[in-house]
């Protein structure tokens, strides 16, 4: 399988490349647009601020290769929420691949933020490879938008979407490669796709 990680220099691209060499995939990171393009499965990882990870997108041209990918695409935390048209983070205008937009999260009694630790998901499709109950990590301050995409969610004061999904995007706002056998069954799922 060619599998690519989208290099932009930030997040976490290491943690990502060793979950996948659990399952016997090695994946290429690169922020060439070719080798994208002729990806079997791409990831977009993510850790850190949208604004500068836009301007990392721009900078190396993977906007419009990264918007008219037809290969299964994952976002992870920050990746997921460029997948949306937009973020408050920094007033970014992000890759516009699903509606809607990634709001800050609202301080809640006993729900610091940013949201980091274990939550339980509410899995509406089984297919992603996680199950209803399964516990994920999460370690973020935005959230997007809760809608008709969403395949699973977390309870952190309101609904945060946990997964969402779009014919050939899937996204996930937990860090599957920390999220143990859950996150193990996720990322196998995906590969499989």
């Amino acid at each position: 399988m060619n599998l690519v990680i989208v290099d932009l220099g930030c997040g976490n691209i290491g943690s990502v490349a060793i979950a996948l060499d659990r399952f016997g995939v090695t994946p290429l990171i690169t922020a060439e647009a070719e080798a994208i393009a002729a990806a079997d499965r791409v990831i977009l990882p993510g850790v850190g601020a949208a604004g500068y990870a836009m301007e990392q997108i721009e900078a190396r041209g993977l906007k419009e290769p990264l918007r008219k990918l037809k290969r299964p695409l994952l976002g992870i935390c920050l990746g997921m929420q460029l997948l949306f048209e937009r973020s408050e983070e920094e007033d970014t205008n992000c890759l516009g691949l699903i509606p809607g937009a990634v709001r800050k999260l609202v301080p809640e009694p006993d729900m610091p933020i940013p949201h980091m630790g274990w939550s339980r998901l509410a899995v509406s499709d089984e297919s992603i490879g996680l199950k209803d109950g399964d516990y994920v990590y999460f370690a973020h301050s935005f959230a997007c938008d809760n809608g008709p995409y969403a395949v699973a969610t977390a309870d952190y004061g309101r609904s945060i979407p946990a997964v969402v999904r779009q014919p050939n995007l899937l996204g996930a706002q937990f860090h599957p490669e920390r999220s143990g056998e859950a996150g193990a069954r996720f990322l196998q799922a995906f590969l499989a796709t």
